[in-house]
């Protein structure tokens, strides 16, 4: 069960619609309940009313999901969620009414706001006796959830999926970190190559992307003027607007450009021709582009309390700060130590991601169901 789904398109979108189609691939039988409107899909069933703005939620989608998990049985009810999900968390309720085991997995960080209001819903619904087993992308995501929903809720960490396959660089591809041997001459001092760096994400205000901006602006004064730097940030949003006047305003238009929305075969382009990537977030729950940038090879910067740093140890498969500060000096660093750069660039290209791959995903939902199964003692 999932608020948003195909033909929506993003992160949680993509996410479950992967999910599935690897789960079925893997013999599992699989039926997708969700409150988006679109097109006829092979097992999805849309609980949709007439909302503004076609907000997926449903007035009455209690009744309507109890009656549909009555009809069903199936095994294992399981839910995916962002901060605040109205459709999924009534797919959570259903489940209890239907007396069925429900994992929920949290695609996104709780915030304090998050956190409290969660923890009105344990007081009113006591959701917590409901035979659940969450799961969330991340280390840093857990905490926040296991201090709300305490020790009668067990959290665990499934890691987001991706085809990594289509990100490393093919078998033979040139290092373009590593000095070219046939022209002895292109590294004396007084030549620098262009530094290319990237970010690609939804230019949403909460992802605040202006501080972004902010962070190049610090990294570009601190590396000398001899250097040449280049930003690329992928993506569009509401606050793109508000980027290019912050651009505008502080001469930074002919060094960062806003491109807009690219495919995933556009992405892979941008990132083999880029030397640094950013995830500047701090409530980034996986970091889903990250991690397709560290499979291609680069570099990461990125917030040691996000969830990038359970697939970048700092120094080894890029650097990672607490502030903003520590990321503009992170990206300065890079931009200026080419040899630090070439290494993790080697590392990343010799080395791939341990998390993200599909089996282990399959692996721990198939761990988390097998939990939510088994019979609980009562806590009361």
């Amino acid at each position: 069960m999932s608020d948003c789904y195909l033909p929506r398109l993003g992160g949680i979108e993509v996410q479950v619609a992967d999910l599935v189609r690897m789960q079925r691939e893997a013999g599992h039988d699989v039926s997708v309940a969700t409150a988006t409107r679109g097109e006829p899909l092979p097992g999805v069933h849309r609980i949709v009313a007439r909302m503004p703005f076609d907000l997926p939620v449903h007035p009455f989608g209690v009744g309507h999901l109890t009656r549909r998990l009555t009809s069903l049985r199936p095994d294992v009810v399981h839910v995916h969620t962002g901060a605040v999900s109205p459709f999924a968390w009534m797919g959570v309720r259903a489940a209890a009414r239907a007396g069925l085991p429900c994992v929920v997995t949290v695609h996104s960080m709780w915030d304090p706001v998050t956190r409290a209001l969660y923890r009105l819903l344990r007081l009113a619904f006591g959701w917590q006796r409901w035979r659940l087993v969450a799961t969330t992308v991340s280390n840093a995501a857990a905490v926040p959830i296991r201090a709300v929903a305490g020790p009668e809720v067990p959290v665990r960490v499934v890691s987001n999926g991706l085809d990594l396959s289509g990100w490393a660089p093919a078998p033979g591809t040139p290092d373009r970190h590593e000095p070219d041997r046939h022209e002895p001459d292109r590294h004396e001092p007084d030549r620098h190559e262009e530094v290319h760096i990237v970010a690609v994400g939804r230019l949403a205000p909460r992802k605040q992307p202006v501080r972004l901006l902010r962070l190049l602006q610090a990294a570009r004064r601190r590396v000398p003027a001899r250097i040449p730097m280049r930003a690329t940030i992928v993506g569009d949003g509401p606050a793109r607007g508000q980027m290019e006047r912050f651009l505008a305003r502080h001469g930074m238009a002919g060094w960062v450009s806003l491109p807009g929305r690219y495919t995933r075969e556009q992405i892979a382009k941008v990132l083999e021709s880029a030397d640094v990537f950013v995830a500047p977030a701090p409530r980034e729950s996986f970091g889903i582009a990250a991690l397709e940038a560290r499979a291609a090879g680069l570099p990461v910067v990125a917030r040691a309390q996000s969830g990038v740093a359970d697939f970048v140890a700092d120094g080894t498969e890029g650097l990672l700060g607490h502030t903003l500060g520590d990321l503009a000096r992170a990206v300065a660093r890079l931009c200026t130590d080419a040899a630090l750069r070439g290494s993790i660039a080697a590392h990343n290209r010799a080395t791939p991601p341990a998390a993200g791959s599909w089996s282990s995903v399959l692996a721990g939902f198939d761990r988390a169901y097998a939990e939510a199964l088994q019979p609980r003692r009562s806590t009361t």
